[in-house]
């Protein structure tokens, strides 16, 4: 049996060695082939390429990509590179595809050689060396700009060798605090404790010696939390003694600008050492958290002020807390910041002025949607311990430089507070869907599900939901569910949940102290469906400044407008068809700027045809057109049914998708923008009644959130307005914040209480 053994062992190593070297001697007239050009690829390996994913942080189907080629490891430059880049290097590495790839070395630098540059692949190749590239070691890149791809966590069925090879044992992917107060231990979010690390099937300590507030404040920002605060080393001293320590790390040597424990010089304790933190002991930090994750009632009044409100920076368009397209404040006007140079370090000033931590991702080509407006910002370098991204230094813009395509946006570490452990959905055809259920606690203690009544649940409370489950946004909320009815689940416990849209959790809220529920079956029970993208749309508020007139209309001409009902109340009253209306007239370019088509809820078969105007109404109210007093009351209203939603144009490079002739579809691409101009019927307010002073023009898009958008806060135009009795005139036309006004729409005549709790 040795001597056969033996024997099939050589014949397969002769075999091995004999059968590549008749390949290799295929010549290009025994083929039939025409010879490559030498620039068009590299030469592909005899031995199959090695590609691992390294850097940090990251998970296991993600990382800084690597390459095994003439004996080195290098990596790959990000000129060029694309998701078909990504979509090939993730099959080699035995995922079934990629959902995104990284520039800049946002997993870290690599060392060594820069093996491609310029790489074009197809997306069906069976390996990154048979794509377009200018040849391996061919490259004019610093490892600045390594590539790195995210991989769907999803293997190729089959695929036995993982391809993934770990860069170091000792890379550090894994942090948290353990508390050791019994009050710290049972809230969320844990500011303070022993610093730990994962390492093998547990968690080991680090030695503190030479620690120091720099690397408290690096593992503050990763753990979500924007401050470090002074800890009572002699308290944990006495009770650290007690407990026997596993010190994983010697030593840590962070500048305080790092992004994750793991990009600061470590030193890493000895397996066979007698004493591994002599006359130390466990890392301790403790945290400042951010305005919005304060417990402490006493800072939450501090804090009422919140600087995540009145600062000059913020978030727009993420779904999930601490993400966003970066927008600054400069003379009264919002604008974006462009994603040239953009960098984890000064992502990480963006996300620790907000009151989060440092930042988890430094996104740049509008990934969190199109801003309008200027760019005020362009190559910000943040060195990362500025206090605001103004701080920094950057390059004004110039029409040149930089379209809102290259928009600049974060994704920030936030606190664990584990809000998506209190819901769940069920009984969806996806992760994405189904009856909601609330988990909640009896007098004993005991948890059990329950249901949330669907009475008044409408989009902002599947908003404030999808969030957080951590799903994205909401798509729709639902107010019957039978459909989704496979549950055991059958109680009610919760109602008369009404939420502003911007909550962390639907306890955040408002909601009945005891539940009132007139459809109490389960069948009424509330659901979401989460998406995640969703629209967002923005009105362009100086061409309502430029286009705006009043126009004396006679009765006679206005038949269609009536039937409409887009003329006041003592139109009924007139002398038909003698006499006229004063009507305000101005255009309204309304722009998708989101990630999705805004498309009407109803579906085509149950739109409205209007043979007046000669046209299908997808929407009853699409936008509402207000003239306020200085008191914010209402002197003439008018409204917009969505008499046709369609693209009228569309920003270079997108197509138009939506037209309404001939019974066509009715949305707004992203990108594009659907006009109404000034002398199309209804689009004005009639202020015939309308005495002349000084007044605010008002205009609402989507007003009752009847499509779900990314964004409500930017729905809202408001213009001062002066009106003689003759010409109308207006200034300082802006978007403002409509949640407020919405907020206090939909609270107004609700008798219930606030809990502002997170539970």
């Amino acid at each position: 049996t040795v001597t056969l053994s033996l024997w099939f062992l050589s014949y397969s190593l002769l075999f091995g060695l004999w059968l590549p070297s008749c390949l290799t001697q295929t010549t290009p007239s025994n083929t039939g082939m025409t010879t490559p050009k030498p620039s068009a690829s590299p030469q592909p390996q005899i031995e199959r390429l090695r590609v691992r994913l390294a850097g940090f942080p990251r998970k296991h189907n993600e990382g800084r990509i690597e390459l095994f080629h003439k004996g080195e490891w290098g990596t790959i430059c990000d000129d060029d590179f694309s998701i078909s880049n990504a979509n090939v290097l993730c099959r080699q590495l035995g995922f079934v595809s990629a959902t995104g790839w990284t520039h800049s070395a946002k997993y870290g630098k690599g060392q060594g050689k820069i093996w491609l540059d310029n790489v074009l692949c197809n997306g069906g190749e069976k390996s990154i060396e048979f794509c377009k590239s200018r040849g391996w070691g061919n490259s004019d890149c610093t490892h600045d700009e390594d590539a790195g791809v995210v991989c769907k966590d999803e293997r190729i069925p089959g695929f036995v060798d993982s391809n993934v090879i770990d860069v170091n044992e000792n890379k550090i992917e894994e942090v948290r605090l353990r508390p050791v107060i019994a009050m710290a231990k049972k809230r969320l979010p844990i500011t303070e404790g022993v610093v730990e690390v994962r390492y093998k099937d547990g968690w080991a300590q680090i030695c503190d010696l030479g620690w120091t507030t720099k690397n408290t404040h690096v593992v503050c920002g990763m753990l979500g939390f924007p401050h470090e605060r002074k800890v009572n080393r002699n308290f944990y001293k006495l009770y650290l003694e007690r407990q026997k320590s596993n010190f994983h790390i010697h030593s840590v040597a962070c500048t305080g600008t790092e992004v994750h424990l793991a990009a600061c010089p470590l030193e890493f304790s000895k397996p066979n050492a007698t004493s591994s933190c002599g006359g130390g002991m466990a890392a301790v930090v403790s945290c400042m958290p951010g305005p919005l994750f304060i417990h402490n009632s006493g800072l939450k009044k501090k804090f009422q002020i919140s600087p995540i409100i009145f600062s000059n920076v913020r978030l727009k368009g993420g779904a999930r807390v601490g993400e966003g397209r970066v927008e600054v404040l400069k003379n009264n006007e919002w604008g974006t910041v462009c994603d040239d140079r953009w960098n984890l370090q000064s992502a990480s000033v963006v996300c620790r002025e907000l009151g989060f931590g440092s930042a988890k991702e430094a996104l740049t080509g509008a990934r969190m949607g199109q801003g309008m407006g200027p760019i005020y910002m362009n190559e910000v370098k943040c060195l990362g311990q500025e206090k605001s991204i103004w701080n920094c230094p950057f390059r004004n813009i110039t029409s040149e430089d930089c379209k809102h395509m290259e928009d600049a946006a974060v994704r920030c570490n936030v606190p664990y507070m584990g809000l998506e452990n209190s819901i769940r959905i069920t009984g969806g055809r996806t992760r994405y869907e189904g009856r909601m259920e609330v988990l909640r606690s009896d007098s004993n203690g005991t948890q059990s599900w329950g249901l949330i009544c669907g009475e008044n649940w409408g989009t902002n409370e599947a908003m404030v939901a999808c969030r957080q489950l951590g799903l994205g946004y909401a798509n729709q909320g639902l107010q019957e569910t039978w459909y989704w009815d496979n549950s055991n689940v059958t109680e009610m416990v919760m109602s008369g949940v009404k939420c502003v849209g911007n909550e962390m959790a639907l306890t955040q809220c408002q909601h009945h102290k005891t539940v009132s529920c007139q459809r109490a079956a389960p069948k009424f029970a509330a659901g979401v469906i989460c998406s995640e993208t969703a629209s967002d749309l923005v009105l362009n508020a100086p061409l309502v400044q430029q286009s705006v007139y009043i126009e004396d209309r006679p009765l006679h001409m206005l038949y269609c407008a009536a039937e409409e009902n887009c003329l006041s109340k003592s139109a009924a009253k007139a002398n038909w068809p003698y006499g006229h209306r004063r009507l305000l007239r101005f255009s309204s370019e309304i722009h998708n700027i989101g990630r999705a088509d805004f498309k009407p809820k109803a579906g085509r078969h149950s739109w409205v045809w209007h043979a007046c105007h000669g046209h299908y109404h997808s929407m009853d109210i699409f936008t509402n057109y207000d003239l306020l007093n200085a008191n914010g009351s209402k002197v003439a209203e008018g409204h917009k049914a969505s008499f046709c939603l369609e693209d009228t144009d569309c920003q270079e490079g997108v197509s138009k998708r939506y037209e309404c002739a001939n019974f066509g579809d009715q949305g707004i691409t992203v990108g594009c923008w659907d006009t109404y101009r000034h002398d199309i019927d209804c689009q004005w307010i009639d202020i015939t009644d309308v005495k002349p002073g000084n007044y605010i023009l008002q205009v609402v898009l989507n007003p009752n959130h009847e499509v779900a958008e990314s964004d409500f806060t930017n729905n809202a135009m408001k213009c001062n307005c002066k009106y003689d009795g003759h010409r109308i005139w207006l200034h300082n036309c802006h978007t403002g914040d409509a949640f407020s006004e919405e907020a206090e729409r939909r609270f107004e005549k609700y008798p219930g209480q606030m809990d502002n709790q997170i539970s």
